[in-house]
């Protein structure tokens, strides 16, 4: 059997009534936070910008597809860049997975047609959504979007010091966060409580150690 992978899809919100480049600012910052990512995972999500406002990236692991959707909002929330995307997560096997300079404009595949096929549809006020056909549980829709609707709330401040908790080679303290930031332990503390670090790291877990083989449900 093919592993399973994931496949994120998304586009800006109101792009349309914003500057050509505050979109190309927001479109940047998603795209060092994919090749972080890549960093991660260990390997290169292949980021790539469909019409102006789209974007998609591909992982190899779904299990840290949780923790790629709240890195892609942090970002964007730490930055200031003024915009949200939406995001749609397609599970599923992979025939191509892209190549060369082309990115990920030539692949092809279960979870890419189910991720593309899920922005499409999804309705404009939703931020998330996931599918995979005997993959993604009426469960992981609910987690997932709990947690971007806990995400779309982060200050600023709340978004940067997630985006650090969040890095699994670091495995940071917060003392180590605030070193790297330049402001006190309990100011890190503060903002991890206040952004709901507990809640959002179980909910990353969770994803992360599921069994996306569809068998467990």
């Amino acid at each position: 059997m093919r592993p399973i992978q994931a496949v994120l899809t998304g586009d800006l919100i109101a792009s349309a009534e914003s500057t050509s480049d505050s979109v190309d600012e927001a479109m940047r910052s998603l795209e060092l936070v994919a090749e972080e990512f890549g960093l991660w995972s260990g390997h290169d999500t292949q980021f790539t910008r469909f019409r102006g406002d789209g974007w998609q990236l591909h992982l190899e692991d779904p299990g840290p597809t949780l923790a790629a959707a709240l890195a892609l909002v942090a970002r964007l929330r730490a930055w200031r860049v003024g915009m949200e995307t939406r995001i749609a997560i397609g599970f599923g096997t992979i025939d191509h997975p892209g190549t060369g300079k082309l990115g990920l404009a030539d692949a092809s595949g279960e979870a890419f047609s189910v991720s593309g096929r899920t922005l499409d549809r999804m309705p404009r006020h939703r931020r998330v959504a996931v599918a995979g056909p005997g993959m993604a549980r009426d469960w992981h829709q609910a987690l997932f979007e709990m947690a971007l609707w806990i995400a779309g709330r982060w200050t600023p401040e709340q978004a940067e010091v997630v985006s650090l908790a969040l890095d699994p080679r670091a495995r940071r303290t917060q003392a180590e966060i605030a070193e790297v930031l330049g402001v006190t332990r309990q100011a890190v503390q503060a903002r991890l409580s206040g952004a709901g670090w507990d809640a959002v790291a179980g909910a990353v877990t969770v994803v992360r150690e599921h069994d996306w083989s569809g068998g467990d449900g």
